[in-house]
């Protein structure tokens, strides 16, 4: 059986740890490069299709729809999305809801081209691929620790977080080329091409089969409420999660009004808009490389504490910004620090969490990250109006500096950063594995395995 795993085309099972197959690298690199195709053309359309319907509707409502249907299907489904990558074959899961997703898009076009132009049509096609990123999302993450080395994945997470960069960087230009040149409906063949390809490189891809999925005897339910309890009981897990979402809430939502401080204090110029988001965009380009390069070997929770912090300052420095080129500065250097929060993040739950749980926990990442920021937006949006946004960013960032140091004093918030710790040396050994004891060993507030503790909901202290 361990020989099989050295087949490039054969899924096979592996032990509750998952087996690396040896030809680990040739795996992450197409990997790596399928996922930048298809993630090209998915992020085309989103551009696009916003535009579209601005342009069209010159709505506020029909912006509003638009972004309800790209966004909270995402949110809703990634949790039994994260189920469903924790009782299959991750691999097939992802070309499955690729192909679903290329599948609708592929019958919008068509409808477009024989003037089926309504925009319910158009919102429930964008809602049925929110449900198929929910379904994909977590499942990509998963699969990470399964074809990668666990003292390579913060390097194999970093040159992802790169990449996504990078599209962030040249999906708006290549949206904006082809739908002024020839319209909608090429870019919705294009992102077909593109699932296409992701889809047969993926197809090449070994990923080992664990033998908990295998031997999966329990229901759907049941394995959904064991993963709201594995976080609930696991210190390090919860207090990961609930970070992740102070940082959604108090500085991401706020950062989506600085167009709105642009077009209030400086000028409302195409190009300042323009230009913020390539400042940000850069940023992240740079940090990704960082992280996938000289930071590769950093402390996880070092990275996480200086990046959270880093946040906090400089959504404070944008509030206070009186320059346009200093505000963009400060833009660059946020976008700078992002790939050194997420990508120690992500790390740190696939070494932390048991691989068989790995679904239901990023599904849970998910869910933060498709609603935290609509509803930091809601809330921060009319304060904004109320006051005005330098107060908003400046309160944000106060705000956010007060509650880490809070949850870094929490018994969990301590537990977390020892616990992290140990894990970083012990990747740096290469004697890590996902969700081993010693992960936990630090877990001083709840220990793992009691009945008891097993019903607590995630909380942070």
């Amino acid at each position: 059986m361990r020989e099989s795993l050295t087949d490039p085309n054969v899924d096979t099972v592996s032990t509750e740890v998952p087996v690396v197959p040896a030809r680990w690298r040739r795996n992450v690199s197409l990997f790596l490069v399928g996922q930048t195709v298809s993630l090209f053309g998915s992020m085309i359309v989103q551009y696009a299709v916003m535009w579209y319907v601005t342009l069209e509707t010159r709505s506020g409502l029909a912006v509003a729809l638009y972004a309800l249907a790209a966004f909270a299907p995402q949110g809703i489904v990634s949790i039994f999305g994260g189920v469903l990558a924790d009782r299959m074959n991750r691999r097939v899961l992802i070309m499955v809801a690729d192909g679903v997703i290329a599948g609708v898009t592929l019958v919008l076009a068509l409808l477009m081209m024989n003037g089926v132009t309504d925009l319910w049509i158009i919102l429930l096609a964008v809602g049925v691929r929110s449900v198929g990123a929910g379904v994909q999302t977590p499942a990509v993450q998963a699969i990470i620790p399964q074809i990668a080395p666990p003292d390579q994945l913060m390097r194999v997470n970093g040159i992802f977080q790169t990449v996504q960069s990078a599209m962030a960087l040249l999906a708006p230009a290549a949206a904006a080329a082809v739908f002024a040149v020839w319209g909608l409906v090429p870019v919705f063949f294009i992102d077909v091409v593109t699932a296409v390809i992701g889809i047969g490189f993926l197809a090449l891809v070994t990923v080992p089969t664990l033998a908990a999925i295998e031997g999966k005897t329990s229901g759907y339910f049941a394995d959904l409420v064991e993963g709201w309890r594995y976080i609930g009981r696991h210190a390090i897990v919860r207090w990961l999660l609930v970070v992740f979402a102070i940082i959604f809430l108090l500085t991401v939502a706020p950062s989506f009004i600085t167009p709105l401080m642009i077009v209030r204090n400086f000028g409302t110029e195409e190009w300042m808009l323009a230009a913020l988001e390539i400042a940000f965009s850069v940023g992240m380009l740079l940090g990704g490389v960082l992280v996938a390069t000289v930071l590769a070997k950093a402390g996880r929770m070092m990275l996480i504490v200086v990046s959270t912090f880093a946040f906090a300052i400089l959504t404070v420095a944008l509030g206070l910004s009186t320059d346009l080129w200093v505000f963009y500065g400060f833009m660059f250097a946020f976008g700078l620090a992002v790939p050194l929060f997420s990508t120690p993040f992500m790390t740190l739950l696939q070494e932390t969490v048991d691989p068989d749980k790995h679904g239901r926990v990023f599904s849970y990442v998910g869910i933060v990250m498709a609603l935290a920021t609509p509803i930091g937006t809601v809330i921060f949006g009319p304060l904004a109006d109320l006051w005005s946004v330098e107060a908003v960013l400046i309160g944000a960032g106060v705000l956010t500096v007060l509650v880490f140091i809070v949850a870094l004093l929490l018994p969990s918030g301590r537990a977390a950063v020892a616990a992290a710790r140990e894990a970083g040396a012990r990747s740096a050994e290469g004697e890590v594995e996902p969700g081993s004891d010693a992960m936990a060993a630090s877990d001083a507030e709840a220990p793992t395995g009691r009945a008891d503790d097993a019903a607590a909901p995630p909380r942070i202290g």
